[in-house]
C-alpha cells in the first residue's frame, strides 16, 4: 500500500509533499537545536534550569501566536506564499540566536524564531490536507510529520559533530548557525508548488460573492466554537506531553542519569528512530482505523511509556530498549492530528482553524517545560517530566472522545 499511496500522487502532489515533509524536518532542527545548547548555556552563563526552561517556553509561546497568524494569513494571501514567509523568518532568528551575548538576547531571539516556527506548521498542513485526495490523506499528511524525527535525528548529529570538535563556548553558537540552512528551501517551494484547487476555487467563489470574506473571529462563532476548543484541548494533550518529554530528556540523561554527551547522544539516537517509526506507522492507522481510535490508542500508551520511563528503577540496558517506545507513542501522536484538523473546518476557515487549534495547544503545552524546570527544584527531574506528560495526554483522549470521526471526508469549497 506504501507504493500504492505515493504512485497515485500527481507530480504536483508529489513536490507538495516533499516541500512540506523538508519544512518541517528543518523546522524541527532549528527547534531541537536549543534542546542540546542547554547544559553549555547553563554552564557559560550561569542560568537555572528554571531560565533555560523559560527559553524554551518563549520560543513555544511566540509560536502559538505565530502559528494563528499565518493560518489567518493562509486564508487570505494563500497557503504556499504564507510557508514562504513562516520558512525564511524561523531560519533568520535561529541564525541570529547564534550571535547572543547574553540571555537577554537570546531570550529575544528564541521568541521570535518561534512565530515562524508555529507558523511553518499551520501553512504546511494546511496545504498537505487540502493538496491529497481523501483517502490517502492521513497517511501523507502523517508521514510528513515524520520529517520532525529526521530534523531532529540532524539536529543530533550536528550537535556531535560539534561538540566534539569545538570549545563548547563556540560550538552552540555554531549550532545555531546551521540553522540558517531552512532559508535555502523557499527557492524551491516558489518554483514548484502549487496552491491547492480546493484553495483557489473557495477563493474564486468568495470573489463571484462580492469578495466578502469570513470575519477573523468566525472560529468561535456558535457554528464553529465547539469544534474549535475541542481541537484546542487535543492539541494541548499532544503538544504538553511531547514538550515536557524533549525538551528534558537531554538533561535528564545527562544530569540524573550520568550519561556522556555520547552515550546521550546513543540513547537519543534510539528515541528518534523509535519517533520516526511511530510516525509513519501513525500516518497509515489514522486512515485504517480512523481518526479518533488512532488518537485514543497513541495517548493511553504515551502515557504508560513515559510512567514507566519517569517512576520505575531501571538499569542502561533497559533505558536504551524503552527509548524506542517512548519515541514511537509520543511522535506517533501526532501523525493523525494535521488531517483531522484538516478535516474538521471549511476550506474558507481552515487555515484560521487549524493554525489557531494546534497553536493554543503549543501555547499551553508550552508552559509545561518551564513547570517541569520550576517542579524539577522540588522533586526529580524524572518525576516532574511524567507527572506533566500524564496529565497531558488524559486531556488528548478526553477531546477524542468529544470530536466527530472524520476519516474519508471530502473537502469541498463551503464545507
Amino acid at each position: 500500500e506504501a507504493q500504492t499511496w505515493y504512485g497515485e500522487l500527481s507530480p504536483p502532489e508529489r513536490r507538495t509533499f516533499w516541500a512540506c515533509f523538508s519544512g518541517w524536518a528543518l523546522d524541527a532542527m532549528d527547534v531541537q537545536i536549543y534542546s542540546f545548547v542547554i547544559p553549555s548555556l547553563i554552564t557559560a552563563w550561569s542560568i537555572s534550569k528554571a531560565d533555560a526552561g523559560a527559553l524554551a517556553t518563549a520560543a513555544l509561546l511566540l509560536s502559538s501566536i505565530g502559528g494563528w497568524v499565518a493560518g489567518l494569513l493562509a486564508d487570505r494571501i494563500g497557503r504556499v506564499r504564507t510557508l514562504q514567509i513562516t520558512i525564511l523568518w524561523f531560519a533568520f532568528f535561529t541564525g541570529l540566536s547564534g550571535l547572543a551575548q547574553n540571555f537577554e538576547q537570546l531570550f529575544a531571539t528564541r521568541a521570535l524564531m518561534g512565530l515562524g516556527f508555529g507558523g511553518e506548521w499551520a501553512a504546511g498542513s494546511v496545504l498537505m490536507g487540502e493538496v491529497i485526495r481523501a483517502r490517502h490523506r492521513g497517511k501523507a499528511v502523517g508521514t510528513v510529520q515524520s520529517g520532525w524525527a529526521v530534523g531532529w535525528g540532524a539536529a543530533v548529529i550536528l550537535q556531535a559533530i560539534l561538540f566534539s570538535t569545538l570549545p563548547d563556548q563556540i560550538a552552540w553558537r555554531a549550532l545555531f548557525f546551521c540553522g540558517i540552512a531552512p532559508a535555502f528551501l523557499v527557492f524551491f517551494v516558489r518554483k514548484h508548488v502549487p496552491e491547492p484547487a480546493v484553495f483557489e476555487a473557495t477563493r474564486a467563489a468568495m470573489q463571484a460573492k462580492g469578495g466578502v470574506r469570513p470575519s477573523l473571529w468566525a472560529i468561535f462563532s456558535p457554528r464553529w466554537l465547539k469544534t474549535t476548543l475541542l481541537c484546542s484541548l487535543l492539541a494541548t494533550g499532544a503538544q504538553g506531553g511531547y514538550y515536557a518529554i524533549t525538551t528534558w530528556l537531554p538533561s535528564y540523561l545527562k544530569t540524573e542519569k550520568h550519561l556522556s554527551v555520547l552515550n546521550s547522544s546513543g540513547y537519543l539516537a534510539v528515541i528518534i528512530v523509535g519517533s520516526f517509526t511511530g510516525y509513519v506507522v501513525g500516518a497509515y492507522l489514522t486512515d485504517r482505523i480512523g481518526r479518533r481510535n488512532n488518537a485514543f490508542l497513541f495517548s493511553v500508551c504515551s502515557t504508560l511509556t513515559v510512567l514507566v520511563y519517569a517512576f520505575v528503577p531501571i538499569d542502561n540496558a533497559t533505558m536504551l530498549v524503552l527509548g524506542f517506545p517512548l519515541g514511537f507513542f509520543a511522535s506517533g501522536v501526532f501523525s493523525g492530528i494535521g488531517a483531522f484538523f484538516t478535516e474538521l473546518f471549511p476550506t474558507a476557515l481552515r487555515g484560521s482553524g487549524q493554525g489557531f487549534a494546534y497553536n493554543f495547544g503549543r501555547a499551553v503545552g508550552a508552559l509545561f517545560p518551564w513547570l517541569v524546570g520550576v517542579l524539577s527544584a522540588t522533586m526529580n527531574l524524572g518525576e516532574a517530566i511524567g507527572l506533566f506528560a500524564a496529565g497531558a495526554y488524559g486531556l488528548m483522549f478526553l477531546a477524542a472522545l468529544l470530536l466527530p470521526e472524520t476519516k474519508g471526508r471530502e473537502l469541498t469549497e463551503d464545507a
